[in-house]
């Protein structure tokens, strides 16, 4: 067999420690298909619960293989989300070429030196957007836009965020701020700068939330999204926000939206890398590691305590 790239590769399922970078056979560009050099790929909280080898990575892999085509079977690369510049374009291909910038995601298959995808899974870059930011947006994007999406946050609205900090967070404040709405943002007392660079306010989590978010709105809140668990839902019915205007990522409440990136619509990721090379968006990236230190960079990102995003550079 001939050998001829890079791979972050887990064998068997568990933590940071179960990934390795090999050399493996280098895949080509088929019929229908682009072949990518990838140059950075972000890491997503779900990246690593994947593999966990835990009842959420269980759950996880389950829900995947319950999608045609979606297994996950071992040895496995490692992540999701890649910028790079084609460089292999398949029969019937229209719309890219060799030498294009784009980014976008490919499953189980980012940190390695190329990814073969097909068109609808990759974009092209913007002149004025980077790689390790471009590698960074289409979990993170998606997924904020569709949790704002079900909650249709503007001008007039208070939103209520759980998670602002976290990697969808960053996304989601902003995008809630340019559509016109006030921004109100859960998080560590660490990350409270950030946030108020992001233009939102924030409150810290955790015990008297509610008391802390009703002295900041005083006239209330009139949207929520949860970022990271329940709790920050919750709240949101407590504070007599209807389920209708509130969303979540995780977990299930009656009535509220539960939501994922895949249901994004056409064109968020475009209009989001718009905004970042107008200058209308900031992407803050937290770390960026090579592709040796795949073991650093997860850890990094797995700490749940990371502002901006982390990027793996190959």
């Amino acid at each position: 067999m001939v050998y001829g790239m890079r791979a972050a590769i887990n064998e068997k399922f568990g933590g940071p420690e179960v990934l390795e970078v090999r050399d493996i056979a280098e895949p080509h560009a088929r019929s229908g298909q682009l072949r990518v050099r990838v140059l950075a790929a972000g890491l997503n909280p779900m990246d690593w619960m994947f593999i966990a080898n835990d009842d959420l990575g269980r759950r996880l892999r389950d829900a995947r293989a319950a999608q045609p085509g979606l297994a996950l079977t071992l040895p496995s690369v490692f992540g999701h989300d890649f910028a790079g510049v084609v460089d292999e374009v398949g029969d019937g291909v229209a719309g890219f070429v060799v030498g294009d910038r784009v980014f976008g995601g490919a499953l189980s298959r980012a940190v390695a030196d190329y990814a073969v995808v097909v068109p609808d899974e990759v974009h092209h870059t913007p002149n004025g957007v980077d790689d390790i930011t471009a590698a960074a947006l289409d979990v993170a994007a998606r997924t904020a836009a569709a949790a704002l999406a079900a909650v249709k946050p503007g001008i007039g609205d208070t939103l209520l965020v759980g998670g602002a900090a976290g990697g969808v967070g960053t996304f989601a404040v902003q995008l809630a701020r340019i559509a016109g709405a006030r921004v109100i943002g859960t998080a560590s007392e660490q990350s409270f700068e950030y946030l108020r660079g992001l233009g939102a306010e924030p409150v810290k989590y955790g015990d008297r939330v509610g008391e802390r978010v009703r002295m900041l709105a005083t006239s209330g809140v009139t949207a929520a999204t949860d970022l990271f668990g329940t709790e920050t839902a919750s709240l949101a019915l407590e504070l007599g926000v209807p389920a209708a205007r509130i969303s979540m990522i995780a977990g299930q409440l009656p009535g509220v939206t539960t939501v994922a990136g895949f249901q994004a619509v056409a064109g968020t990721l475009e209009y989001v890398a718009a905004l970042i090379a107008e200058g209308k968006l900031k992407v803050p990236i937290a770390a960026t590691y090579p592709i040796e230190k795949i073991r650093e960079a997860v850890t990094r990102q797995a700490s749940r305590h990371v502002q901006g995003k982390v990027v793996v550079t190959l």
